[in-house]
């Protein structure tokens, strides 16, 4: 599995260990994943995700997961969140229409 946020799209980034002696050596820094479950308002269900502790902040941010998906851009999204997307913004669609 990558080492990659499912909301943010962030990933591994590339830097130098620097010794006392000033001698470098190549390394990875890695984003702090986390499984978690978000809920999904308008879809009334739950969905487990690999989320950085940066992009759960954020989600927060914005009012839930919901709220999030719909701001963010779709590049940055794995694939399953834009498919959730879609299905939230299907099912947003259709309640305004209701009302």
């Amino acid at each position: 599995m990558s080492r990659i946020c499912e909301l943010t799209g962030k990933g591994r980034q590339v830097g130098n260990n620097v010794s006392h002696a000033n001698n470098k050596t190549k390394r990875t820094f890695l984003p702090n994943l986390q499984n978690v479950t978000l809920m999904s308002e308008s879809l009334e269900k739950s969905v487990r995700l690999r989320v950085s502790t940066h992009g759960l902040r954020s989600v927060e941010h914005n009012g839930g997961l919901d709220n999030w998906l719909v701001k963010t851009s779709e590049d940055k999204l794995s694939l399953r969140c834009r498919r959730l997307k879609r299905e939230i913004a299907k099912k947003l669609s259709t309640t305004a229409e209701a009302a």
